[in-house]
């Protein structure tokens, strides 16, 4: 069983907004998570788009390389690969570190890799999603929900802190991948559903 992850992994770093990064998400109906449920009305969505100058599947295999996301990830200080479709984070937003596992609920090659939290302090879910514009050229869009979950998350997501570092994580990732002119390897296997 083959680990997704990079043939020489450098430094780990992304977000509580990377933290965020996560599952099958556009109407997130409800969560179950530490015990308690939370509902769609709690959650702030954020909706990113990226071209990129790379064809679809370079696009996408990088994106299967998890533990190199601390190079364009500004949040995250490592990410470590349990098996096929689990993960462990850790990221730290500020003075603040966190640590939560990470699920892929669906994977499909140059297409979707789509995941949600299991255990850790946030709750969230996301899907990144690639589309194939040229030959040479991609679209990378990230949807993440995510439930904050004290006064300063809240306060985050109302004015857009949020959004700005999964845009910014997003610009990076093109210039880490424009920049390498090949990924830095590949998990091609597919996650149904």
């Amino acid at each position: 069983m083959p680990l997704r992850c990079a043939s020489t992994p450098r430094g780990l770093v992304s977000a509580l907004v990377a933290s965020a990064l996560v599952a099958d998400s556009p109407r997130v109906k409800g969560w179950v998570h530490s015990g308690r449920a939370t509902h769609a009305g709690s959650m702030s969505q954020i909706i990113e788009t990226i071209d990129v100058d790379v064809p679809v599947s370079m696009a996408y295999n990088q994106w299967t390389q998890f533990e190199t996301f601390p190079q364009f990830m500004d949040e995250v200080v490592s990410i470590t690969q349990i098996d096929d479709t689990h993960n462990h984070w850790v990221v730290k937003i500020g003075p603040v570190e966190r640590e939560f596992d990470a699920e892929i609920t669906e994977q499909h090659p140059d297409e979707r890799v789509a995941w949600r939290s299991i255990g850790g302090e946030t709750a969230h879910a996301g899907v990144v999603t690639f589309h194939k514009l040229t030959d040479t050229t991609s679209r990378v869009t990230v949807q993440l929900d995510w439930e904050p979950t004290d006064a300063l998350e809240k306060l985050g997501s109302l004015v857009g802190a949020g959004k700005h570092a999964v845009k910014k994580d997003l610009e990076n990732f093109k210039e880490f991948i424009e920049k390498a002119h090949r990924e830095t390897g590949a998990w091609r296997g597919d996650v149904p559903r």
